[in-house]
């Protein structure tokens, strides 16, 4: 789906007003189906990174991210998923060398290429295939409103440029959750970008941890510095791309925004690949879209990369810290 405009921090008007008792409505229903779940225990730590608002957040960049310290102090992460947009159900461990994002959705694909990834709609069989194959941690990308298993740390991620946006419930806004009722399960919030819709200010009546970090696009995506190009992103919030772009120093002729998880035809990309070569630009994608791109269509499309870089890795291992204990604790 589309983000709607009024979801926007600063927004609501008569859409969300009228949207507003179906908002407590699904409120209402998620909390008392959280309720009648009985979470499991699994032998190793659970990390669970979730946010509190409908898409476009950062949580699979900061999954990668925390995966990438985690090997580096040592242990052996497993990152576990959904599979949001694809058909397979699992337990089922991705291989992107067999597997395409209709069969398992465009984040695992992602995930796969940095470390061991599980698809799982039942997150305990998951978990327990992953402990299986050798995991030391298990790196849940998205689920904090999953209840099926005991998280031991859980990280909330929040977009600087857009925090909660408009403070109401789906379908009113995009929070899943009322704020403080997915605070009190946090460990820390990972802030992502700059603050500039008063993110600190809304958690300051909380006694959570920060941990600061920022997107960057990946050094590749520098070779397109003062080049043309012709922007195209299906993810919650297409404008994020755009902007980065920009702080490359790409000139951004054109710009096309599809829903979130938006399934490309061939003749999508062509008339795309066609129009950007009529105006001597080069087409550009997120690399979340790329992978669902037609296979024959890959080619011609550029896809961009970011990593998260955080601002005190310190004090993520600070934050860590129960889960790490937990695994030296196993192997005493």
């Amino acid at each position: 789906m589309r983000t709607p405009k009024f979801w926007s921090p600063g927004k609501g008007g008569a859409a969300a007003n009228l949207l507003e008792p179906i908002a407590w409505a699904y409120s209402l229903a998620g909390q008392i189906s959280r309720a009648s779940v009985t979470p499991k225990r699994v032998p190793v730590p659970v990390v669970c990174i979730g946010n509190l608002v409908a898409g476009g957040a950062g949580k699979t960049p900061t999954a990668l991210a925390l995966a990438k310290l985690l090997k580096e102090w040592g242990v052996t992460p497993h990152f576990l998923t959904r599979g949001y947009g694809g058909r397979e159900s699992g337990p089922l461990r991705v291989d992107p060398k067999r597997h395409n994002a209709r069969q398992v959705g465009d984040e695992p694909l992602l995930l796969a290429r940095r470390a061991t990834t599980w698809l799982a709609r039942n997150r305990p069989a998951g978990a327990k295939a992953a402990i299986a194959d050798g995991a030391d941690i298990i790196v849940m990308d998205d689920g904090l409103q999953n209840p099926s298993l005991v998280k031991d740390v859980s990280l909330i991620v929040i977009d600087g440029g857009f925090g909660f946006g408009n403070g109401r419930l789906l379908p009113a806004g995009p929070l899943r959750e009322p704020i403080p009722r997915g605070l009190a399960r946090a460990d820390a919030v990972v802030l992502v970008g700059p603050d500039e819709v008063g993110v600190r200010d809304a958690l300051a009546p909380y006694t959570v941890p920060l941990l600061q970090a920022e997107i960057a696009p990946a050094l590749e995506a520098h070779k397109l510095r003062a080049r043309a190009v012709v922007a195209f992103a299906g993810i919650g919030r297409p404008a994020k791309f755009f902007r980065t772009l920009e702080a490359i120093g790409c000139e951004v002729i054109g710009r096309i925004s599809f829903a979130d998880h938006h399934r490309y035809s061939v003749d999508e990309i062509m008339n795309l690949v066609e129009n950007a070569g009529a105006r001597g630009a080069i087409p550009v994608t997120t690399e979340k879209d790329w992978v669902r791109l037609p296979e024959e269509a890959k080619p011609m499309v550029q896809p961009i990369a970011i990593n998260l870089e955080w601002q005190d890795p310190g004090a993520v291992r600070d934050v860590m810290a129960p889960a790490l204990d937990k695994i030296a604790g196993m192997n005493d």
